[in-house]
């Protein structure tokens, strides 16, 4: 039977033609099918894997974001909290100062109107004749009635200022004047008119003095 005859009139190739060309793929030709192939669903699984690896970068993304967000509004709240703790402890400070203050001070105007009685028997005591005997029980009852009342100032704070012999103090002392005085050193209290007080450090009423100056300088010609 000739070549002709074994192919179909319409030229197609019949199934033993269809084999026998099969037959003919060389072991190379098979093994570059093979690894092409492979190289086919290995760049198939790498897309899919790169995918997936895409997808769980944005979920750690999303994620770290919403830490470091999370992060910051705990940190401004722990500002807030630190700086309302501050303010809360200043004002119980300054609540409890004024308490202290009010405390120590509110006598204030009441000691102050007390000094008068202070003065009026201090001068009492100093008008009186010590040495009369007629006098005598007079003298000791004025001066019980002195004691009594600068105990009772005095367990209330209220101290005497009495700067006799001290350096003069413009804090505490009034200087109503200025007298020379031999063998005394100038700004010298030399005499208290009338004693000075303070309320618990606080001066109510400064110590009316006065205060020795030294000597002019005198000019020697020669």
């Amino acid at each position: 039977m000739t070549t002709e005859s074994s192919t179909n009139k319409s030229g197609q190739r019949s199934p033993e033609q269809e084999m026998a060309s099969e037959q003919e793929i060389t072991p190379e030709q098979l093994a570059d099918d093979i690894v092409k192939e492979a190289e086919e669903q290995v760049e198939e699984q790498h897309e899919h894997a790169h995918e997936a690896i895409s997808l769980e970068q944005e979920r750690i993304n999303e994620l770290e974001l919403a830490l470091a967000t999370a992060k910051a509004t705990v940190a401004d709240q722990k500002d807030s909290v630190i700086r309302a703790k501050a303010e809360v402890d200043n004002i119980r400070r300054r609540a409890a100062q004024d308490v202290e203050k009010a405390r120590k001070f509110a006598l204030e105007k009441f000691a102050s109107e007390m000094l008068t009685s202070v003065d009026n028997l201090e001068r009492a005591v100093g008008s009186i004749d010590k040495e009369d005997d007629h006098q005598k029980a007079l003298v000791e009852g004025v001066e019980l009635t002195l004691q009594g009342l600068t105990t009772s100032l005095e367990k209330f704070g209220v101290k005497a200022i009495d700067p006799k012999d001290q350096p003069f103090n413009p804090e505490l002392h009034q200087a109503m004047s200025m007298q020379e005085v031999p063998d005394v050193a100038p700004n010298t209290v030399i005499a208290v008119m009338q004693k000075g007080y303070e309320l618990n450090g606080r001066l109510i009423r400064p110590a009316m003095v006065m205060v020795s100056k030294a000597a002019p300088s005198v000019d020697v010609k020669i």
